[in-house]
């Protein structure tokens, strides 16, 4: 059996594949483009010369000539839809090589989502922006997958839903066909999808006009009588010309309709663009055959009470694009003399009393279904990467060959760690640069990852259910008035108020509070700063929660209370002279014990400052 190609190598041979098929395509529509002007240029000329000659086979020749046209107008259609297809896959596939790779910077940044600066630990884990793990996933193309995704890194799930989510990431991850197709039908055009609260606020509000019965009735029989007024004119039957009278009535109708109408069609009409590209991907997931339970829940919501959404979008389709454009030069007037937009939200009111309510319910499992394949993508990316095991009966994280998620496979450094268990914290020394934020931040990282319920950047990771706080990237704010001192004291009142209130639950608590506290208090002097964070220690200690600090102060936890707590590793590094000056480098492998060098000295020199 020849061994599975590498990710890196199904990416490059995806490329390659749908770089010949674009490029093949592309010849074949230039070369119907060709025909057609041919053929269309050809019957024009057997037109002129039938209407000359009067010759009746000329005539048949030049309209077989125009049925020919029209049929080749079909298929350069189907091919130009075949090629953009091929182009859009082609740019799909690229982009998963870069992502493989971690280029952050020639990688698009399509997502608008953010979070909070409170947020427990979102912009100290890079959750989103560029070189984010959201920008790692960024594989959702729609504002929904969006939504779902961002709410997934935001919250972890319970275990029980990440163990689902765990086998529909599983399945969904060889099926690289299936993925990529469902991204390119999300994904209709380059710029992001609209916002689609407007438009489903609308699909679950009461209709508008249907509840003014009267005034219905008044806009559909109006502009037929309107009609049979300007024949009766016509034809001299009546003595009088009636017809400027239903004008009025249309006028004043349209002034009581119109202007509600367009309100509301121009929320629909907001997404008109992207309900092909909705319909198209539903309709590839409710075609598809599933065997995790999570999959296949997310099929039966989409055809519950018997109806089966991407039909029911494609219908919605199909009267928005009826709208007349408002930005026509005769808008104002087919609205007087048919009242046509009113016409169209009668019948967008009839699907808005019938489906509109289960909308919401159908994008949402379209984002499920998007965010669970971004997560799949990390499957298929690193197939080394295990998934995580929750155990409410665990009292400590256990990991093996832990690495960061956000650095590529060749930077990355993999470690041992153990976190825990309560009672206990993890205390990592080391030099500059050695690498201890970047341990604190892979903890984090893949504690998010697996509370999402995806694979994680380690050969096993163990856990129990945890609640995640971090304090790390800490700022002054001039606008609040508060220093970074201050800052840091707030956000650490914060995490010891949640571990307080965690501990409130007791020893049946379904979360364990997990701490991430990166050289804490850097405001304040050496000896007030280990006076403070013993402090702060040692009530997250009593409070039963669980964690990991790093500092350069090697005399935090060497006497006192907090001495048979800490549990000590250090990174460390290499200093080599080649005979041009000292050399520094880090292995950023993680040691027992605590750090025995410091270099700060070191890298002054190395940077050509003085340091005597």
């Amino acid at each position: 059996m020849p061994p599975a190609l590498q990710p890196a190598d199904v990416y490059d041979a995806r490329c390659l594949r749908f770089a010949e098929e674009r490029d093949t395509l592309a010849r074949e529509s230039n070369r119907i483009s060709n025909v057609r002007l041919l053929v269309f240029t050809t019957a024009v000329a057997c037109s002129g010369w039938a209407l000359w000659s009067e010759m009746i086979v000329i005539g048949v020749a030049a309209m077989l000539l125009l049925a020919g046209f029209v049929l080749l107008v079909v298929r350069h259609r189907r091919l130009d839809r075949a090629r953009r297809r091929a182009e859009g896959l082609h740019g799909i596939n690229a982009e998963a090589h870069k992502r493989l790779d971690r280029a952050w910077a020639s990688l698009p940044l399509r997502h608008t989502v953010s979070a909070d600066s409170s947020h427990p630990y979102a912009t100290d884990l890079d959750l989103f922006g560029r070189a984010s793990l959201f920008q790692l996933l960024e594989s959702v193309v729609t504002r929904m997958g969006e939504r779902v995704l961002s709410h997934w890194l935001l919250a972890p799930a319970p275990p029980a839903t990440v163990r689902e989510r765990q086998v529909g990431v599983a399945e969904l991850a060889p099926l690289i066909e299936l993925r990529q197709e469902l991204a390119w039908r999300g994904r209709p055009f380059a710029e992001a999808g609209p916002d689609p609260d407007p438009f489903l606020d609308w699909a679950e509000s009461d209709p508008w006009l249907t509840r003014r019965r009267g005034l219905l009735w008044a806009a559909r029989i109006n502009p037929p009588l309107l009609w049979l007024a300007l024949a009766a004119e016509l034809v001299g039957v009546t003595p009088v010309p009636i017809w400027p009278l239903f004008v009025g009535i249309n006028l004043l109708l349209g002034w009581a309709l119109v202007g509600p109408s367009a309100r509301t069609l121009a929320r629909v009409a907001a997404v008109e663009g992207h309900l092909g590209a909705y319909a198209n991907a539903l309709e590839l997931l409710a075609s598809a055959s599933f065997d995790a339970p999570v999959l296949r829940r997310l099929q039966a919501r989409l055809n519950a009470d018997g109806l089966a959404a991407p039909a029911q979008i494609r219908r919605l389709q199909r009267l928005t694009a009826l709208a007349f454009p408002s930005s026509s030069m005769l808008y104002a007037a087919v609205q007087v003399v048919t009242l046509w937009d009113i016409h169209v939200l009668a019948a967008l009111e009839r699907w808005q009393a019938a489906v509109g309510p289960r909308a919401r319910d159908w994008l949402t499992v379209l984002g499920e279904a998007e965010a669970i394949a971004a997560l799949a993508v990390l499957a298929h990316d690193h197939p080394d990467w295990a998934f995580p095991e929750f155990d409410s009966a665990a009292d400590a994280i256990e990991a093996s060959g832990l690495g960061h998620p956000l650095l590529s496979t060749a930077a990355r450094v993999v470690n041992d760690v153990t976190i825990g268990p309560p009672g206990t914290f993890l205390l990592v020394t080391g030099s500059n640069m050695s690498g201890k934020s970047t341990l604190l931040r892979a903890v984090g990282v893949n504690v998010v990852l697996a509370g999402a319920g995806g694979p994680v950047c380690a050969a096993r990771l163990r856990l129990p259910p945890v609640r995640l706080w971090t304090s790390m990237r800490i700022q002054d704010s001039l606008e609040r008035g508060v220093s970074f001192f201050m800052a840091e004291l707030e956000r650490l009142k914060q995490v010891v108020d949640a571990s307080r209130a965690n501990g409130r639950v007791g020893a049946g608590a379904e979360l364990r509070l997990l701490y991430l506290l990166d050289e804490i208090l850097q405001g304040t002097n050496s000896a007030e700063r280990q006076v403070a964070a013993r402090r702060i220690i040692r009530r997250l200690i009593d409070e039963g929660a669980i964690g990991a600090v790093s500092t350069h102060d090697l005399a935090l936890a060497d006497a006192g209370p907090l001495a048979p707590a800490g549990q000590a590793v250090h990174f460390t590094e290499q200093v080599s002279d080649d005979g041009g000056g000292p050399r520094m480098s880090f292995d950023y492998k993680l040691r027992p014990g605590i750090a025995t060098t410091t270099n700060a000295l070191r890298l002054m020199e190395l940077v050509g400052l003085p340091s005597e």
